[in-house]
C-alpha cells in the first residue's frame, strides 16, 4: 500500500490522519486543499486543476487527503486503499468550530498560502449537510470503484486502527474491530 486516499467530512481530521499515516509508513503527504486553492481563496480553472491532480496521482507513493469529488474517479484508479472517516456530525462539526476559532485569520499548515481561515456560510452549509448531500454519493463512488475501504466511525476507532492495524515493518491493513 503506497497510495492511500483519506476521505471524510470537513473537520473529521483527514489532514491529521494523512500526516500520521505518512509518518508511520514513510509516505509523502499531499493535502489537496493546499494544491487546489490560490491566494485569496481563488479557485483554479477546471482544466488546470485536473492536470494538477494527474501530476499528483502519477507519483509512485503518497497519502492524499481531500474530497474534491470531481477528481475522485481518477484518484480511485491510482489509489490502493481508501481510509474513510465516517464520523457523525456531533464529532466533525464542533471540530470545524474549533478550527475556525483557533486559526481565524491564519492559513493552516494543510492549506494554501494566502488562504486564511475564515467564516464562509456556504462552506459551513456544505459541512452541515455533508451526511445528507455528499456522503451517499461518496459511498456509491467508493463502491463503484471497487477499491478497498477502511471505514472508521469515531476518532477512538481511528486511533486504535492507526496504532494496531498499520505496522511500520509491513503493511497489515484490516478493518477495525
Amino acid at each position: 500500500m503506497e497510495r492511500i486516499l483519506v476521505l471524510g467530512p470537513c473537520g473529521s481530521g483527514k489532514s491529521t490522519l494523512a500526516v500520521k499515516l505518512g509518518d508511520k509508513l514513510g509516505l509523502p503527504v499531499i493535502h489537496l486543499d493546499k494544491e487546489y486553492w490560490r491566494p485569496g481563496w481563488q479557485e483554479p480553472p477546471a482544466d488546470e486543476w485536473c492536470a494538477r491532480v494527474e501530476e499528483l496521482i502519477a507519483h509512485p507513493r503518497w497519502v492524499m487527503d481531500g474530497n474534491y469529488g470531481g477528481t475522485l474517479p481518477r484518484r480511485f484508479e491510482r489509489a490502493q486503499l481508501v481510509v474513510y472517516l465516517d464520523y457523525p456530525r456531533r464529532v466533525f462539526f464542533p471540530r470545524m468550530i474549533w478550527r475556525l476559532l483557533t486559526n481565524f485569520g491564519r492559513a493552516r499548515p494543510d492549506m494554501a498560502t494566502g488562504c486564511p481561515e475564515r467564516f464562509d456560510p456556504e462552506f459551513w452549509r456544505y459541512t452541515w449537510r455533508y451526511r445528507i448531500d455528499v456522503e451517499p454519493r461518496r459511498v456509491r463512488q467508493m463502491e463503484a470503484a471497487q477499491i478497498p475501504v477502511i471505514r472508521l466511525r469515531s476518532p477512538r476507532e481511528t486511533e486504535a486502527w492507526l496504532g494496531q492495524a498499520v505496522s511500520p515493518a509491513g503493511f497489515r491493513f484490516a478493518e477495525p474491530g
